[in-house]
């Protein structure tokens, strides 16, 4: 077991609420949107927005400094992009003991080319958080597609996603599909969870990875893009609506559970 701002296994975190008061002393939610605010309106189309806090080390105690990015722009500084999806942005090291662990805050990732941007904030049970003054005022922002991510798993297939050119609820919708596959198959009492990872256009296939059983096996399932495609087409008609909010929003497992069922009750009372 390794000490993180969660208490982290391989694949399943848990909160260790002690230690991420460290972070931020206000609620979570206040200080989402005031980042949010400062963030887009300010460092929009600038570099990373970074701050030094001092962190207790759970083994211990010793307190040292660490960068803590709140947002990053992954087309100006694209080796931020890396640092990211390696998990280095996130690295603790105490200076005391040595002790490694990864820390998990609110970071707001920032695409300009591929006009999307992913915030990443832990445990965050809310579907939409907007600013309404901000989104009028900001022209630019219109069109970016902005999502909410719960977890650094859910965060790094959100940016997987976005820059391999899918549409996020069409990838949630076939993934809750083949998730259901996947418990049929292996008799499993409910579908369990997964992460796209796996991409190939030319190959006509993309793939999950889901996690089985207590030991969170990793388990992967490939799919023909008829099933993404026929996706895309169900969102067409059922989340007309959600396209249009303002805000960032999470997409996800829920999400797609309340589009497949409103969708077959529309067929079969058609």
């Amino acid at each position: 077991m390794k000490y993180y701002i969660y208490i982290m296994t391989s694949t399943k975190p848990k909160i260790n609420k002690n230690f991420a008061k460290t972070l931020v002393k206000n609620s979570p939610y206040d200080i989402i949107m005031c980042i949010s605010a400062i963030i887009v309106s300010e460092r929009f189309e600038n570099m990373a927005n970074v701050v030094v806090k001092k962190i207790p080390c759970p083994k211990c105690s010793e307190s040292s400094d660490a960068k803590l990015y709140m947002s990053i722009n992954a087309t100006n500084e694209p080796i931020l992009r890396e640092d990211v999806l390696d998990e280095k942005l996130f690295k603790f090291r105490c200076t005391a003991c040595g002790y490694e662990a990864r820390l998990t805050y609110p970071l707001l990732y920032n695409d300009m080319k591929n006009r999307f941007m992913v915030y990443l904030i832990p445990d965050v049970d809310r579907f939409q958080l907007e600013d309404v003054e901000l989104e009028q005022k900001y022209e630019r922002l219109i069109g970016v597609r902005k999502r909410i991510a719960p977890d650094f798993c859910s965060f790094k297939e959100k940016i997987f996603i976005f820059e391999s050119g899918l549409d996020d609820m069409a990838v949630e919708i076939t993934k809750l599909v083949i998730s259901e596959m996947v418990a049929k198959k292996k008799e499993l009492s409910e579908a369990p969870e997964g992460y796209l990872s796996m991409y190939n256009r030319e190959k006509n296939t993309m793939g999950f990875t889901f996690f089985l059983g207590k030991d969170h096996e990793p388990y992967v399932q490939s799919a023909r893009l008829e099933i993404y495609g026929k996706a895309v087409r169900i969102v067409s008609e059922m989340a007309i609506k959600d396209r249009k909010l303002p805000g960032f929003l999470k997409i996800d497992r829920e999400w797609s559970k309340n589009v497949l069922y409103r969708y077959k009750r529309m067929k079969q009372l058609s």
